[in-house]
């Protein structure tokens, strides 16, 4: 009997990726990456939407979707899960602008990322997420009713 293949983690699918990248769009979506986890060290890295068309999408989570990291030809596109509810006093969301929920930021060829607002955003986005959890209690046992059927 054969045994089944080890799926590779979240991490060294990003970290494949990056380097089968091998352009401006790989070492951008590095740097994001190294943001991520100096803004929030417990920030956990995901692997999601896979499908035949789509080989996969880098996330990044805590308590929720905080955001994805996707590359295409001349942009790379991190996608807030709940940005349209955050502060973006440095003014970096300049995609998705119209949506209900998510926000983006396009980095495109020679993009200067500011760290620091970067940083800002995602520790909102992260406590935004947390905050919801906070507010979430487990449901309560129902009771048996008493009213017996005659």
């Amino acid at each position: 009997m054969k045994r089944p293949v080890p799926v590779e983690s979240a991490s060294a699918l990003i970290d494949a990726k990056i380097k089968e990248l091998g352009d401006w769009r790989g070492q951008t979506l590095a740097k994001v990456r190294e943001i991520i986890h100096e803004a929030d060290p417990e920030m956990v890295e995901e692997w999601k939407w896979v499908k035949p068309t789509n080989p996969g999408t880098p996330v990044w989570s805590h308590g929720g979707i905080v955001s994805t990291g996707e590359t295409y030809k001349s942009v790379v596109k991190m996608t807030f899960a709940k940005g349209a509810a955050l502060e973006d006093p440095s003014g970096l969301f300049n995609s998705s602008l119209d949506g209900n929920a998510r926000r983006a930021i396009d980095f495109h060829e020679g993009d200067q990322v500011d760290e620091a607002a970067l940083k800002d955003l995602i520790r909102a986005a992260v406590a935004l997420n947390l905050k919801g959890l906070k507010g979430k209690s487990k449901p309560k046992p129902r009771r048996a009713s008493s009213k017996r059927a005659d």
